[in-house]
C-alpha cells in the first residue's frame, strides 16, 4: 500500500498532532480547508476539538452550523473529541446530550481521543482503511495560494521523523532548503533534536536519486 496522505487545514497546525502524523509516517499537506480539520478523502472529513473548544461550541451554537456545514460537504463527516472528559464544565447530560444529537440528528459520530497523539493514531486508522480503496484526499473548492515559506515547510515537515516543529528549527538555523542540503551531518545536528539518524534521513531525502532503493 502507498503511503497515506492527509490534508490538514492551516488554522489546525498543532505542532504536537502533526509530529505524530509525520512519526506515523503519514504525508500531511498544509492547506486551507472551508470545512473541517483533516481531509482523509473527497468524502471523508474530521473536525477536531478540544474539550475547551466543544464546549464553547455548544455554548455559542456554533457547533450544530459546524455539523450542518460538514454533513453538506462530506458523504463521511466525522468529530474527534480530544482531551480529559472531567475538564467539561458544564453537566455531563448537556455534554451527553449534545454527542448523542450530533450523532441522531444527522448520522455523524464523535470518536474520543485522549491526547493529540491519540488524534493522530486515530487519523491513521482511518487514513489506511479509507485510502485501501485508492481514494485520496481531494479539495472540493479553490485553494488559497501558499506563501514560499510554507511549502519550503511542507518539503522539509514530510522528511521521515522531521515534522513541522522541526522544519521551522531547520529553516531558520539555515535559511534555505538549498542550504539544508548542502549542510553535512554534523552541521545539521547543531541543530536542536537533530541527532545522527534524522540528518542522514534529511540528506538522503534531499539528495537522492529519484528511484533509488533506500539502504
Amino acid at each position: 500500500m502507498n503511503r497515506v496522505r492527509v490534508i490538514v487545514d492551516q488554522r489546525e497546525r498543532n505542532v504536537e498532532l502533526l509530529d505524530s502524523l509525520c512519526d506515523f509516517g503519514i504525508e500531511a499537506s498544509i492547506d486551507t480547508l472551508d470545512i473541517g480539520d483533516y481531509l482523509i478523502s473527497d468524502r471523508l472529513c474530521i473536525e477536531r476539538k478540544t474539550v475547551p473548544d466543544f464546549e464553547k461550541s455548544i455554548i455559542d451554537g456554533r457547533l450544530f452550523d459546524q455539523i450542518e456545514r460538514m454533513k453538506k460537504a462530506y458523504e463521511l463527516p466525522i468529530i474527534v473529541l480530544e482531551g480529559d472528559s472531567s475538564e467539561f464544565k458544564l453537566k455531563h447530560n448537556v455534554i451527553n446530550g449534545a454527542i448523542i444529537s450530533v450523532y441522531i440528528r444527522y448520522g455523524i459520530p464523535v470518536i474520543t481521543s485522549n491526547s493529540p497523539q491519540d488524534t493522530a493514531s486515530i487519523i491513521l486508522t482511518m487514513a489506511k482503511q479509507e485510502q485501501n480503496g485508492l481514494r485520496e484526499p481531494t479539495r472540493k473548492n479553490g485553494r488559497r495560494a501558499f506563501s514560499d515559506a510554507e511549502y519550503m515547510e511542507n518539503v522539509i515537515a514530510n522528511v521521515p521523523g522531521i515534522g513541522l516543529k522541526l522544519a521551522r528549527l531547520l529553516l531558520k538555523h539555515f535559511g534555505s532548503i538549498e542550504a539544508i542540503s548542502c549542510a553535512d551531518v554534523k552541521e545539521l545536528r547543531k541543530v536542536d533534536k537533530i541527532g545522527e539518524k534524522k540528518a542522514e534521513s534529511i540528506l538522503r531525502i534531499l539528495n537522492g536519486k529519484y528511484g533509488e532503493s533506500e539502504p
